[in-house]
């Protein structure tokens, strides 16, 4: 017990918090912020290089034939989540003004960056990990759109590709490559383990400052009332807890190796703010789509500090021999 309350002091959800807070009163702006966005995806694209450069081509193959632990992560991605928005819709839990954007978080799909760095602090299976997550993306680009038509009245017309180019240059492309260099750069990163450790946290803490300064820029502070804020931010934690603990008992329930279990835990919980914020731009007018973020922007702060708690304990629990 005392170790779990002391994680919440560890120096990475410090580091979080610590850059919440600086977004909020020192907010990305101008020039600047272009400057940030570009170094968090820098960040992710030397992230996946490193990744690509350390795993073996029998990890990445292990990890593209786990059709079991791909279809899990889908079905709780695509199905349970947008059920659970249906049922948060129907018992009127969150707040009238952000329903919307409620629903539209549970038709979301999972992270890449984040679901990868949160695996391999637990020392999970990293490959799994890195095919789960973009599976998810690729197949959210157009079951998400097809959702928010069915499921909120929406409309996909419009629907750019434009995403799919970027998950290809920014987190496909880059493992390859590193992949490829592998038997002359291998050796380097296995031996200087603290630098993809190092990548990990970076780039999320880059991706975080990026994304809520630009919603602070936005107003985003002067349109939302406490009250309000505290009831969705009470409703997303609820929802955050539901969809853990059903993915840690699922993957226990259909016996998958924990390696595999940390990945469908990491993948199957998360909501994508990247994937978000150019799809509302497409699905919503353009005077909606700051109050349906919102909520996806406090999923995603609640599940990056839970994670980060949550992560290095998996680690420390793991077996001596899973690397």
């Amino acid at each position: 017990m005392m170790r779990r309350i002391a994680s919440v002091f560890d120096p990475f959800v410090l580091a979080l918090i610590g850059t919440v807070v600086l977004a909020s009163f020192l907010p990305a702006r101008g020039g600047f912020a272009q400057t940030v966005a570009i170094a968090a995806d820098a960040g992710i694209v030397l992230l996946f290089f490193l990744h690509g450069a350390k795993l073996s081509r029998e990890a990445i193959w292990a990890g593209a034939s786990n059709w079991r632990l791909h279809l899990a992560t889908l079905g709780v991605t695509f199905a349970v989540f947008p059920l659970l928005g249906l049922g948060i819709g129907a018992t009127h839990i969150a707040p009238p003004e952000f329903a919307a954007g409620v629903l539209f978080l549970t038709l979301l799909p999972s992270t890449v960056q984040s679901s990868i760095a949160f695996t391999a602090i637990a020392r999970g299976n990293v490959a799994a990990a890195v095919c789960a997550a973009s599976f998810s993306n690729l197949a959210g680009i157009f079951i998400t759109p097809a959702l928010v038509a069915l499921l909120m009245g929406g409309t996909t017309g419009g629907m750019s590709w434009g995403s799919v180019g970027t998950i290809f240059a920014q987190l496909l492309l880059p493992f390859v490559l590193g992949h490829l260099l592998r038997p002359w750069i291998g050796a380097f990163v296995a031996r200087h383990k603290t630098l993809t450790s190092r990548v990990d946290r970076g780039s999320i803490l880059l991706v975080v400052y990026s994304a809520f300064g630009a919603a602070v820029v936005e107003g985003l502070w002067s349109r939302v009332a406490p009250a309000s804020l505290l009831a969705l931010t009470a409703m997303c934690l609820l929802l955050l807890a539901i969809v853990l603990a059903a993915t840690w008992a699922l993957g226990r329930a259909m016996g998958l190796p924990r390696e595999d279990a940390v990945v469908l835990l990491f993948s199957g919980s998360k909501k994508s703010l990247a994937s978000g914020v150019p799809m509302a731009g497409v699905l919503f007018p353009a005077a909606q789509v700051g109050i349906v973020l919102l909520p996806i922007m406090i999923f995603h702060q609640l599940q990056l500090i839970a994670c980060a708690v949550i992560a290095p304990e998996l680690g420390k629990s793991a077996p001596a021999d899973e690397a």
